[in-house]
């Protein structure tokens, strides 16, 4: 019998230096982030979407999951974390041969020192395979959150072109600069878990796609109801409880920063959601359950540049401000800017993920505790304002990255989009904006007996020689969108 404890048993497939514990959390955080995307924003947008658009919002999530998954094995991982190209884009190569995938992960893939020696390459305990898939997962739901902008009128097969043009040339650009080993990261910009990276350029893509796309048909625009209120929230909760891979992942090890990390999300998360509710039952006179899936997601947001480097007391601030300024931005601003009401921004997502993004990184800048910051990041002596030095320095760098990937973001995204206007029309035509779902896909999201047509018991197999039927509108229903059937 083979008394050698397993974690002790070295074999080509456990080589010394893999952690067991590191490799499978971080295996389960890119799992939890997957679901966020699968089935959570699939759920979510399929439910608080119109319900003729329930499917087409729906289908656009799910392609962008599979579409850049192949992207970002083929290419678009090293161009996110590979060997230098320029100061902020990788070389692009395959992530997918044997020899690449086993062996120990590294960020940046080539070794950097800083002049005093100091080692900024980080070596997670397992193989580059989990690295590989763990990132994809982020870039996945970067380019669904930017679809939040466009759902209910952009035109699929542009959408189909758009998505791997963007995570070539916009994404990938933003996670080298500040992830990847580009100039950014070696600058000491924090952007602990896609602050930047991930809600900034979704925010600021996915409104600049709004702009060049146009808007949805005015009767879309004036009534846009959910179709799933609760459906929505169960979308809304896979994102909530995902987010603890999504921040706790980051450090990319299951050490005492990840539990930080999950700790100050859902602090941040929960103090936003009320927050928001709070000015809403202030200024409407009620509680509404969209708005407290927006405060949830703002506070998730926020605290995503400094999930595992600030303390809890400012995890609480940050959600406090996370569901106001936000709530502002969105509620008051919105209504007062021409600029924004021409935007046919569908969700939000310039409120909820450029706004929120760039507020918590900045409040990064004030709040970033030296003695967190030295447990992860790359660059020594790093701190935020708060904490005196040299943190004034540190939250302009938050300001400077925060200008760069909003530019970059504005510029590429509207440089895809005119491109593929060249080739595809980017809205669709009235007619199918008029129709929806039956008129884009060929289906429908809910399939109910008598929604919208005459039942025929002659195609069912009745024997209608037996009795008699009368088939006739329901008086509880409008028109003909249900039937009452009288033998």
């Amino acid at each position: 019998m083979n008394t050698t404890p397993a974690y002790g048993a070295v074999s080509p497939a456990v080589p010394l230096w893999l952690n067991k514990g590191d490799n499978a959390w971080q295996m389960t955080a890119s799992t939890l982030v997957g679901l966020q995307s699968m089935p959570g924003l699939v759920i979510l947008y399929a439910s608080i979407v119109k319900k003729k658009w329930a499917v087409n919002s729906a289908f656009m999530a799910l392609y962008a999951f599979a579409a850049v998954l192949i992207c970002w094995v083929l290419v678009c991982y090293r161009m996110a974390f590979g060997d230098e190209l320029l100061p902020f884009w990788g070389k692009g190569a395959p992530a997918l041969g044997q020899k690449f995938l086993v062996h120990q992960a590294r960020v940046p893939e080539s070794k950097h020192t800083t002049e005093g020696g100091r080692e900024e390459t980080v070596e997670p305990f397992y193989p580059m395979a989990s690295l590989v898939y763990f990132q994809f997962t982020f870039a996945a739901i970067t380019m669904i959150l930017l679809a939040g902008s466009v759902l209910g009128r952009m035109n699929i097969k542009a959408w189909m072109a758009f998505v791997p043009l963007w995570l070539v040339f916009s994404y990938t650009v933003g996670a080298f600069s500040l992830w990847g080993g580009g100039f950014l990261y070696h600058w000491g910009v924090i952007d602990y878990s896609g602050g930047y990276v991930i809600h900034l350029s979704s925010g600021i893509a996915g409104f600049t796609a709004a702009y060049w796309v146009g808007p949805r048909l005015k009767s879309d625009r004036e009534r846009f109801p959910p179709n799933n209120v609760l459906l929505m929230l169960a979308g809304a909760g896979l994102l909530w409880m995902g987010w603890s891979g999504f921040n706790g992942g980051a450090p990319y090890a299951a050490n005492i920063d990840a539990s930080i990390a999950v700790l100050n999300t859902n602090i941040c998360a929960a103090t936003s959601l009320l927050v928001w509710t709070s000015l809403d039952v202030v200024f409407f006179g009620k509680p509404s359950v969209i708005g407290a899936v927006q405060g949830m997601m703002t506070g998730l947001v926020c605290i995503t540049p400094g999930a595992g480097l600030v303390q809890s007391w400012a995890a609480i601030v940050m959600g406090i401000l996370s569901g106001s300024i936000p709530w502002v931005s969105m509620m008051i601003l919105h209504k007062k800017s021409t600029l924004l009401q021409k935007v046919d921004d569908t969700l939000g997502v310039f409120h909820t993920h450029a706004v929120a993004g760039l507020l918590g990184g900045l409040l990064t800048g004030l709040f970033a505790e030296p003695e967190l910051c030295a447990l992860i990041l790359p660059v020594s002596n790093t701190r935020g304002a708060f904490y005196g030095g040299n943190g004034g320095k540190q939250f302009l760098k938050q300001l400077v990255a925060a200008l760069f990937v909003a530019g970059w973001n504005l510029v590429s995204t509207t440089l895809i989009l005119l491109a593929i206007r060249l080739f595809i029309p980017l809205r669709m035509p009235d007619e199918e904006l008029a129709i929806g779902d039956d008129a884009v896909h060929g289906e429908e999201a809910y399939a109910l007996w008598g929604d919208g047509e005459k039942y025929d018991p002659t195609k069912h197999g009745w024997n209608t020689s037996s009795y008699a039927q009368d088939i006739t509108p329901s008086p509880y229903v409008n028109g003909a969108r249900g039937v009452t059937i009288n033998l």
